[in-house]
């Protein structure tokens, strides 16, 4: 069970989440990943844009190895090395989140990821 939690006694999302989402089952905790590839354990080549998608990739076989899809996602966690990727990650993982129905979400600018890479993503799903 899922519920969106919305009021106007908080701001409004500026992307692709919501306030808040109320949840009842089975807890799926992601680690964080990165761009690994992971047939080969080597960073992804290319710019924040590529790196996201290897990243969303690999949340997407994490949560289907768990049973669950990204519309079970209900808190992400998007970790940054530069905040000016902000609008970039947004755009690819709006892809995989329906911004009606998206998970709660934070973003923060962080000074070093592992491997240098540039965006790193956690997340919780619910299920059951």
């Amino acid at each position: 069970m899922r519920k969106i939690i919305r009021t106007d006694a908080a701001p409004a999302p500026v992307g692709p989440y919501n306030q808040a989402i109320a949840a009842q089952g089975q807890l799926v905790f992601v680690a964080g990943q990165i761009a690994l590839d992971p047939q080969t354990g080597t960073i992804v080549e290319g710019d924040v844009s590529a790196q996201t998608e290897r990243v969303m990739q690999s949340l997407k076989g994490i949560l289907e190895a768990a049973g669950a899809t990204f519309a079970d996602v209900v808190r992400t966690t998007v970790f940054l090395k530069d905040m000016n990727d902000f609008a970039t990650v947004n755009s690819v993982y709006a892809r995989y989140f329906d911004e009606a129905t998206a998970p709660a979400r934070a973003c923060v600018e962080v000074s070093r990821l592992p491997k240098d890479v540039l965006v790193e993503i956690d997340c919780i799903a619910v299920i059951g």
